[in-house]
């Protein structure tokens, strides 16, 4: 990175900005996973310098605030402080980070603001009730246990009540959402939810690139293992990030 910089943000939310040229690039703004209550700006570092030195953009990652000490919808609202400040071209995160950002896309969308054009959302929470069929079919032996996942929802969401209408895939109307890059894998227990939810944003009107992961678990983000599989499958990824960017105009940014 030509420069990486840890900052405050709007409302004091730590942000740390990755940089791979002097010139501007377009921004990304990324929320880590971590089931809600995992996770920080330095668990995802290196995925953040790859995002950008393989995309070509700029990168702000966002410190968002953890459960159980603060349950939904504090990161939800923190994440949409930081699309409001920052105007990105785009929203990204993995696992509840891609919740997360499509859940501020959804906060953005309702209250009639600006919206990113493009949501990048990586094996990504969309339905807290736990109803997909993968929960149980991938849910034991492999990376995310559904166990872990029933007690992480349970300290963002203590209240079941609230569970479904926190859902993005659950919205009664996904019109008027971004454009949406969404990489699923196949032995992952979250794999039918960000399946369906691609659908269902594709049904809305936006263009929609979908590919599910085969044989690829959850996190497979995170794998540093240059020789892996899911090395292979982060390219991939990151190549198709690089080409919806580039087809989008520079916003302004910079704050």
């Amino acid at each position: 990175m030509t420069k990486v910089e840890d900052l405050r943000g709007p409302n004091g939310i730590v942000l740390r900005h990755y940089r791979p040229s002097e010139r501007a690039r377009p921004l990304v703004v990324f929320a880590h996973g971590g089931g809600f209550v995992l996770g920080d700006l330095d668990t995802h570092d290196r995925t953040c310098r790859r995002i950008a030195d393989a995309c070509d953009v700029e990168v702000l990652a966002v410190d968002y605030r953890r459960g159980p000490e603060h349950p939904y919808p504090a990161a939800i609202e923190d994440v949409v402080s930081v699309l409001r400040w920052a105007r990105p071209a785009a929203v990204a995160g993995d696992s509840a980070g891609g919740y997360l950002a499509t859940m501020a896309c959804l906060r953005l969308r309702d209250a009639g603001n600006p919206l990113p054009a493009l949501q990048v959302l990586i094996c990504p929470n969309t339905d807290l009730t736990l109803s997909q069929a993968s929960i149980v079919e991938m849910g034991n032996g492999h990376a995310l246990d559904a166990d872990f996942l029933a007690w992480a929802i349970t300290q963002w969401t203590p209240d079941p009540v609230d569970r479904a209408p926190a859902s993005p895939l659950l919205a009664a109307d996904l019109h008027g959402m971004p454009d949406a890059l969404i990489v699923t894998a196949e032995h992952d227990a979250l794999r039918d939810e960000g399946d369906a939810y691609a659908h269902r944003l594709a049904q809305a009107g936006a263009r929609v690139v979908h590919w599910q992961e085969a044989s690829l678990e959850h996190g497979f983000i995170q794998n540093t293992d240059p020789a892996s599989a899911e090395a292979a499958a982060q390219d991939r990824l990151f190549d198709e990030l690089a080409a919806l960017i580039r087809g989008q105009p520079d916003p302004p940014h910079g704050n």
